[in-house]
């Protein structure tokens, strides 16, 4: 029987190796110029199959995202807040496109309207420097949106609650 994980009707099985994978980057990828490589050594397989597992538990929503997790307050960015924005629902994948590539916006996403308490649909982190910095930058997105804001609200960050995922035990 292959290692890989098993397909049921249920979705994606996860598989001894692919466990095995996620355990050893629940923490962040290795910080080596080859992270894959060093993955694979240490697993005794080579690094176009750790590519391979990561993809397939990708694109089966086993995990949901390889990137970097960084530390806003280390970076220097004191001041951020999570910008929430009611556009009209045609427009919010244009517009979270746009948003989502201005440089002071870590990320950016549509997500369901809870009427009639939520009317927001899309949402994007911003950060600067100090409250003035966000401040401007929230003016910036409510520039680009224009005629399509149809409100906004903003909620600032005063703390990091949480900067890690799942963690697998056994």
């Amino acid at each position: 029987m292959s290692d890989y994980a098993s397909r049921s009707e249920s979705g994606y099985q996860l598989g001894a190796m692919d466990r095995k994978l996620i355990k050893l980057t629940q923490s962040g990828l290795p910080l080596v110029s080859k992270p894959y490589h060093a993955l694979a050594e240490q697993l005794g397989i080579s690094a176009d199959e750790v590519q391979a597992r990561f993809r397939r538990m990708l694109d089966y929503g086993v995990i949901r995202r390889i990137a970097a997790v960084p530390n806003h307050y280390r970076l220097g960015f004191r001041a951020n807040g999570m910008t929430v924005w009611n556009v009209p629902d045609e427009r919010v994948s244009e517009l979270g496109a746009q948003i989502g590539d201005l440089e002071f916006v870590s990320h950016c996403y549509h997500r369901p309207r809870h009427l009639p308490d939520w009317p927001y649909n899309l949402f994007a982190m911003v950060h600067g420097g100090n409250p003035e910095d966000v401040q401007d930058h929230i003016q910036a997105i409510a520039d680009l949106i224009g005629e399509d804001n149809h409100g906004s609200d903003v909620l600032y960050s005063t703390r990091i609650l949480k900067k890690t995922g799942l963690r697998l035990t056994n």
